[in-house]
């Protein structure tokens, strides 16, 4: 089943964002690799693709795990969470309909 991690950003953490993107990136990879991840990408803080300084209010991945459990686990070891970049992760199952 697919499930939506919605992450919301702390305020001032675009340099330990930035830090820890390689290995945040890794994983994402990783379900790619294994045909699980739907999407994923920042939120700008700002109405810009590149919000520069103004940095990121948070992120949205969807992918497929087995269960709520298994999304939430994966959800928790990402390396944002570890560097304090997110302040607030909700994981919500997500039925896809289009496209």
């Amino acid at each position: 089943m697919l499930y939506a991690i919605i992450a919301q950003d702390r305020d001032g953490s675009l340099a330990a964002r930035l830090e820890a993107r390689p290995q945040h990136l890794r994983r994402l990879q990783k379900l790619l690799e294994e045909g699980r991840l739907v999407l994923a990408g920042p939120h700008p803080a700002i109405d810009a693709a590149d919000p520069g300084p103004a940095g990121f209010s948070g992120s949205l991945i969807v992918a497929e795990f087995s269960d709520l459990e298994a999304a939430r686990a994966w959800a928790d070891a990402d390396p944002y969470v570890a560097a304090g970049v997110y302040g607030k992760v909700r994981v919500k199952p997500f039925k896809q309909v289009l496209p």
